[in-house]
């Protein structure tokens, strides 16, 4: 054979021929098939990662349905403590029953809580207190950015908040020397625009306490006896989280003289403000809670409202004077750029305003400067925002009236 193929030169070729066409067609099956394991790994992987999903999934079904087979549990609350038992009375039923206590729930439980029980009115767990959840959003998280500083014309009024609010909080055994019981609160009045809010930001961002902040028309409620249980709500969880501080904005809404006039919605403001006096200086210990109110209208009020106990402190914010009004400017100014500014004639020329209207016209002052592309306030600004923000509102008003 080997003679016939060196014989045949031809033979030869061919034969070196299929035998390259062989090995690389074996070449491309073999790179074809790793091709393939690859794309089989791919698959193998997204196959593996579904069935974890699935698994998880089944193990969620799984929990549910034994959630499912579990008896449903019932509410009660403790009425009574007696050693390992505890007298419990159903919701809904009022029916009352004693049980045993578990160990591990001894040192949990109190007269008043509210507990699970399981059909045969053995205790689960210890629930929370309940509250109405309109009462829970109005505990402050963020403390507003607004400090002492940053108000201007009332140094009285914030050192006597001082006084009743942070002293007591940051130095009780000072009253505790002096054998005397700290103030409980403080009522802002004065007209609108003088910073009665603004001092109550400053207590928020001062105060290391809870600040529960609400309004005295948030308390005002359509159905009959929902304005009390706010109120209670409010104030259980200010003792709850105590120490803590309750401001409570424009309270003539609720805390008017008691009038009758034949409606539900009259009787109802009534339950509401009676509800308050009990909770500002009941029965009960108020606790360290303290109050703060403010008003516009403090001749609305209910004589029952404005005696000692309630609020200790009544402070009047009046407008500001010449000196007050130099001093809200420069505050509210004081990140500007002046071109030689004469604070003492626009002070003349603010006679009246409130600090409300002082910071608009500032603004207003900025605002001409930017309609102008300029870079410095000048008294024109002032003037200009003056005219604009004052002067025009009056006219308004007068033309009003007439219309």
């Amino acid at each position: 054979m080997e003679e016939a193929i060196a014989k045949n030169p031809a033979a030869d070729s061919t034969i070196q021929k299929d035998s390259g066409t062989e090995i690389k067609e074996l070449r491309e099956m073999v790179e074809s098939l790793r091709d393939q394991v690859k794309e089989m790994h791919s698959r193998l992987l997204e196959a593996a990662i579904l069935n974890n999903k699935y698994v998880q999934t089944i193990q969620e079904y799984q929990k549910q349905i034994e959630q499912l087979k579990k008896p449903p549990l019932f509410i009660c609350s403790v009425v009574e403590l007696l050693d390992d038992m505890a007298l419990l009375r159903q919701h809904g039923s009022n029916q009352e029953i004693v049980t045993w206590v578990p160990d591990e729930i001894k040192t949990k439980i109190e007269a008043g809580a509210r507990v699970a029980v399981t059909n045969n009115l053995a205790i689960v767990r210890v629930l929370s207190k309940s509250a109405d959840v309109r009462a829970r959003v109005m505990e402050l998280i963020e403390a507003p950015d607004v400090d002492y500083n940053m108000i201007g014309g009332l140094n009285r009024q914030i050192d006597e908040v001082i006084e009743v609010l942070e002293l007591p909080l940051t130095n009780p055994e000072l009253f505790a020397e002096v054998g005397v019981e700290p103030p409980n609160g403080i009522l802002l009045y004065g007209p609108p625009g003088t910073g009665k809010t603004l001092i109550a930001k400053a207590v928020a961002h001062r105060a290391k306490a809870t600040f529960i902040r609400m309004s005295g028309t948030e308390l005002v409620q359509k159905y009959i006896g929902e304005g009390a249980r706010l109120v209670r709500d409010v104030f259980d969880i200010a003792r709850e989280k105590s120490p803590s501080i309750v401001f409570i904005d424009e309270i003539d809404a609720v805390g008017s003289r008691r009038s009758y006039d034949g409606t539900t919605g009259s009787s109802e403001v009534n339950r509401t403000m009676v509800q308050l006096l009990a909770e500002l200086d009941g029965f009960d210990k108020r606790g360290d809670v303290k109050v703060v109110a403010a008003t516009n209208r403090i001749d609305l009020l209910d004589p029952a409202l404005l005696r000692p106990g309630r609020f200790d402190r009544i402070i009047e914010v009046p407008r500001p004077d010449a000196e007050g009004r130099l001093e809200i400017l420069k505050i509210h100014s004081r990140n500007m750029k002046l071109d030689n500014v004469d604070f003492d004639e626009l002070v003349e020329l603010t006679e009246g305003l409130s600090g409300a209207d002082l910071k608009a016209i500032v603004t207003e002052a900025g605002m001409n400067v930017i309609r102008r592309k300029g870079k410095l306030v000048t008294v024109e600004d002032f003037k200009k925002a003056y005219d604009k923000m004052i002067i025009k509102e009056k006219k308004d008003e007068v033309t009003g009236m007439f219309v």
